[in-house]
């Protein structure tokens, strides 16, 4: 059941994935009285009318945040200031800004400056998404039990942080709040450093002379197949993401590079007793991540299978004379 709106005026700068999703569920609770959107592309904000996402489509950020009182950047990261520049002589005094991006720090150094007093900025990531981008990609369910990390500046008034917590918890999310330094740690671990492996474990595969394009295709076992999955998300977004959150990115990659020599060393020594220790202790974990509902208990991660095909059953053998 819709509920009253938490905010008069929803705008939306970046009509993505993240956007596009944040624009259905807000549609679907009601949470907004109405939405305003924007895209950098013409093509992007014809189809956004076209799906009838936004009450109202226009043409530059500086409109859409006109009369606003929650703005939501959802943008790659290195264009944030940016557009901060843009939208700051437009904001509606206590208005509040934020944005989607999966690094804080950076994103908090490069909007504050721009943005005047008397405005509310709060910076979030919905830890949500899929390999697919666009508007035609989103979908109103995505932030139902993710998370949504808020990453304040402690200048910020408490009631600005819970009016647009109450806002994510409404779109289905878990809310947490923490300062910017600890977000981009964490999430250097648990998604930078994974998408990085990826990129590089589908490009290594594509790289290798001995094995033929299509054969990777055609044999990617379920290892391969799912890294791709991650390989094909947003590569400006990533891009971005990995500039703006070296520090951490870096610092999770040497440790990487650590125990990546141990398990190398105990292959190379035939450690069974090393890899088997390891391998148990990160199974208890992806066990761990099931059990508080993060993935789905299914098998094979839900993916359909066909069935066997139809055979007709075999004539009996004759009984030898």
């Amino acid at each position: 059941m819709r509920g009253q709106p938490i905010f008069n005026r929803l705008a939306l700068i970046g009509m993505g994935l993240i956007g596009s999703s944040i624009a259905r569920a807000t549609r679907a609770q009601g949470t907004a009285r109405s939405i305003v959107a924007t895209a950098r592309s013409a093509a992007t904000r014809r189809r956004v009318a076209e799906l009838g996402l936004a009450d109202q489509v226009v043409e530059t950020n500086a409109a859409a945040a006109e009369g606003a009182d929650l703005v939501i950047v959802a943008i790659p990261v290195g264009a944030c200031g940016e557009v901060a520049a843009e939208i700051g002589p437009h904001l509606a005094p206590g208005a509040i800004v934020s944005d989607v991006g999966s690094v804080k720090g950076t994103v908090l150094r490069a909007m504050s400056p721009h943005l005047p007093a008397g405005v509310h900025f709060v910076p979030a990531h919905p830890v949500a998404g899929t390999e697919n981008s666009g508007p035609d990609a989103g979908f109103a369910e995505l932030f139902v039990n993710r998370w949504c990390i808020l990453t304040p500046p402690s200048s910020v008034e408490p009631t600005a942080v819970e009016r647009l917590a109450a806002f994510w918890r409404l779109l289905g999310a878990n809310v947490e709040i923490m300062s910017a330094e600890h977000h981009d740690l964490v999430l250097g671990i648990t998604s930078h450093l994974p998408h990085l492996i990826a990129y590089t474990i589908v490009g290594t595969a594509d790289e290798l002379s001995q094995v033929t394009r299509s054969e990777v295709l055609q044999f990617s076992a379920g290892g391969f197949r799912d890294f791709t999955r991650i390989a094909a998300s947003d590569p400006t977004m990533w891009r971005d993401v990995f500039l703006a959150n070296k520090d951490a990115v870096l610092e999770m990659l040497g440790r990487f590079n650590e125990d990546l020599a141990t398990l190398t060393r105990a292959i190379r020594r035939g450690d069974g007793e090393t890899l088997f220790n390891q391998f148990s202790r990160t199974r208890a974990i992806r066990r761990a991540i099931v059990d508080i509902g993060q993935d789905s208990p299914v098998p094979d991660f839900g993916r359909p299978h066909p069935e066997l095909p139809h055979q007709p059953l075999p004539r009996p053998y004759a009984a030898e004379d």
